[in-house]
């Protein structure tokens, strides 16, 4: 018995004895009168116990089996040693159809010793910066090298991209964080996704010329470009640098995740080589990303066909401004100009003429209005 209910057997007693009337007693404890009625005649039949609860001592119902736990266990230090009891839970009901809920897995792993409470230590932390309100308005571009195979093959470097209103990612496994494996993923993402307004990235020298210190504020640079940053220039999408790791959070924690779920996926699934690596990828890792991780956009755009450039009944079909800085784009368009590291272009890769002899410009990747940068048409 405890001291509620040391205190509640008190009242009862004065109750019971007539000190108290059962209203009052029931003010005190806070409890219906016919209530109290019920706990005075326990008291009365069966003594100071009666007013326990009768399930005391009793097993729940819903209690795990000792089968099941041992089960949960056997299983977590053979296949997955090293799982967080979130990322356990998960396998084990996708794969064994062991259904518990995170929690009951972690205190049947603490209970077995396998799992250790880990105490959470109060850090100083960056306010957040809000997502920006329409998807492809701005996508947060990054790379991690990192043992993603644990030695049973080459070390390799995450290249990926993260929108930064959805958190929908496109990312590839390379050898080497390179501007050519860079130029790829690029590719890739225009046309699956179309052209972004602004990359958000760090100040690596994939994506900027760094200079040494100026000796004096007047002094001027000549204008450098890298690679990736004329042809961003050249295709019309912004450019942002960000001048800490925390300021581009959002993908630093998406590499964080994958360093902990996309290892063990890929142990789990034995691959070896990037082939494979990449293959686990896009077949299963991504599609639970955008399952589980993913958000809609506060303002998700609409591409409507006249949004799109097609031609009204007596209309022109070039393409035409859109509002808010936006811009109406032919839906037929499927390709954007991506300059090759060896002076050409990629496969697949087309580039027009501007009209008038004027200077060559890149065709236009169909994507939606709203989320383009301010400037000239495409």
């Amino acid at each position: 018995m405890n001291q509620k209910e040391r205190d509640r057997l008190k009242v009862l007693h004065e109750a019971e004895k007539g000190h108290l009337t059962q209203k009052q007693a029931g003010v005190q404890l806070k409890l219906s009168e016919r209530w109290v009625r019920e706990l005075v005649g326990r008291l009365r039949k069966e003594g100071d116990g009666g007013i326990l609860h009768r399930l005391r001592g009793r097993a729940s119902k819903r209690k795990l089996s000792a089968a099941v736990r041992a089960k949960v266990v056997r299983l977590v230090k053979r296949e997955y040693a090293g799982f967080g009891p979130t990322l356990a839970a998960e396998y084990l009901g996708e794969k064994h159809g062991v259904v518990m809920s995170k929690e009951s897995v972690r205190q049947i792993l603490m209970e077995a010793g396998v799992w250790k409470r880990k105490r959470r230590r109060v850090e100083p932390v960056h306010v957040w910066r809000a997502r920006r309100p329409c998807c492809g308005e701005m996508v947060q571009w990054d790379s991690s090298e990192h043992d993603w195979l644990e030695g049973r093959g080459p070390k390799l470097s995450l290249l990926a991209m993260l929108d930064d209103a959805t958190s929908r990612a496109q990312a590839r496994f390379a050898e080497h964080d390179t501007t050519e494996e860079n130029f790829r993923l690029l590719e890739s993402y225009l046309k699956r996704w179309g052209r972004p307004g602004e990359f958000y990235t760090d100040k690596d020298s994939l994506f900027t010329v760094n200079r040494p210190v100026r000796e004096a504020d007047d002094e001027a640079w000549p204008e450098a470009w890298t690679q990736i940053g004329r042809a961003l220039k050249e295709l019309g999408i912004g450019w942002i640098a960000a001048h800490s790791p925390q300021a581009k959070g959002r993908i630093e924690r998406f590499f964080g995740t994958a360093q902990d779920r996309l290892v063990k996926g890929l142990r789990q699934a034995g691959a070896q080589t990037l082939k494979e690596a990449n293959a686990y990828w896009e077949q299963e890792y991504l599609p639970m990303w955008n399952r589980r991780f993913t958000v809609e956009a506060e303002k998700v755009p609409r591409c409507t066909p006249a949004a799109a450039g097609e031609a009204e009944p007596g209309g022109d079909p070039e393409p035409r401004r859109g509002a808010r800085g936006g811009q109406r784009l032919h839906d037929s368009v499927q390709h954007a100009e991506i300059p090759d590291p060896s002076g050409g272009y990629p496969s697949g890769i087309t580039r027009r003429d501007g009209a008038g002899g004027g200077a060559a410009r890149p065709d236009a990747v169909g994507t939606l209005p709203g989320s383009l940068p301010e400037g000239e048409p495409v």
